[in-house]
């Protein structure tokens, strides 16, 4: 390494510094992630600083947050890092090449994914996918997940895509409720209590407008947070609800729940499998992404999912 080599590259232990600092907003909180001390994180953080000849950060008493310089340098440096880290669990650890780390939906994972993996476990019996439950988006250059399962747009910041299916959401009631408000057609669900998914709440208005209906201005809809509550409500008998066919398979197989119109409300959300734009794939996620391929085409063709 020659002489402007060293100098535009910092030591891994300023960088590392600045990074966790940057991540978790403080110094004290980054010297235990690093198991060091919060003067030594300091030094580190300073002498890079010196190094670059420009402050990374603002500082408020014990508080700091990254100035607008900072920023930048993270957003540079961050997946270069996260590349680093990768290659070098893949080094240490041979097992990557077989076990994979999903982010999954708590509906999805449940509904969908799972009961499909004794086919999976047949297809790569060496693949191990370890799977944990989350809804929100995150940074995969500080996270330990491989992949995850999004839904909306192809919008996962600095992530690469692959698109499994389009949501199909439909009418449901429990047998009952169809019979004790002899529902057969759009309007007679303006007779019933509707339910709906709290981030959601327009999905009713949108249902009725696309059947040729105006929906009451004020249309009174009960809210629930989670799918799979509005699933157990409506079987229970608290009214109708708009929710993702794919969701509800076993229920409409055991005639639990019914689609008393079959009227489908045409959505943009679909269903994605996330990982990092950049840096090398492992062959796990290779292999994984294959077989969820082959999985989400063959559904598109059945009544459950549309594509």
């Amino acid at each position: 390494m020659n002489e402007d080599d060293r100098r535009s590259l910092p030591p891994m232990a300023m960088l590392h510094s600045f990074e966790t600092a940057a991540r978790t907003g403080s110094f004290t909180a980054a010297a235990s992630a690093l198991r060091l001390t919060q003067g030594a994180v300091s030094r580190n953080i300073a002498a890079l600083e010196d190094w670059l000849g420009a402050s990374l950060f603002e500082r408020s008493g014990r508080r700091v947050r990254l100035n607008e310089t900072g920023q930048r340098y993270r957003e540079a440096i961050a997946p270069a890092l996260a590349a680093i880290r990768r290659a070098t669990t893949q080094l240490l650890d041979p097992g990557p090449e077989h076990a994979l780390e999903l982010a999954v939906l708590p509906s999805f994972g449940m509904r969908w994914l799972a009961p499909r993996l004794p086919r999976l476990s047949q297809a790569h019996p060496d693949l191990v996918v370890n799977i944990t439950a989350r809804s929100d988006l995150f940074d995969f250059a500080h996270e330990a997940f491989d992949a995850a399962i999004h839904v909306g747009a192809a919008d996962w910041p600095g992530a690469a895509h692959d698109r499994l299916f389009r949501e199909q959401v439909v009418p449901v009631v429990a047998p009952a409720v169809r019979e004790r408000f002899a529902i057969a057609q759009p309007a007679d669900l303006l007779r019933v209590p509707l339910l709906a998914q709290s981030r959601r709440k327009d999905a009713w208005t949108r249902w009725f407008a696309q059947s040729g209906l105006d929906a009451p201005q004020g249309m009174a809809v009960q809210t629930l947070s989670h799918f799979l509550m509005l699933a157990q409500a409506v079987k229970a008998g608290a009214g109708a609800a708009l929710l993702p066919s794919f969701l509800i398979g076993p229920e409409l197989a055991a005639g639990e729940l019914v689609v008393p119109v079959a009227i489908a409300l045409t959505e943009e959300r679909s269903y994605w499998l996330a990982y990092p734009e950049s840096g090398a794939r492992s062959p796990a996620l290779d292999r994984f992404r294959d077989w969820l391929q082959r999985e989400s085409a063959a559904d598109r063709g059945t009544d459950a999912i549309s594509g």
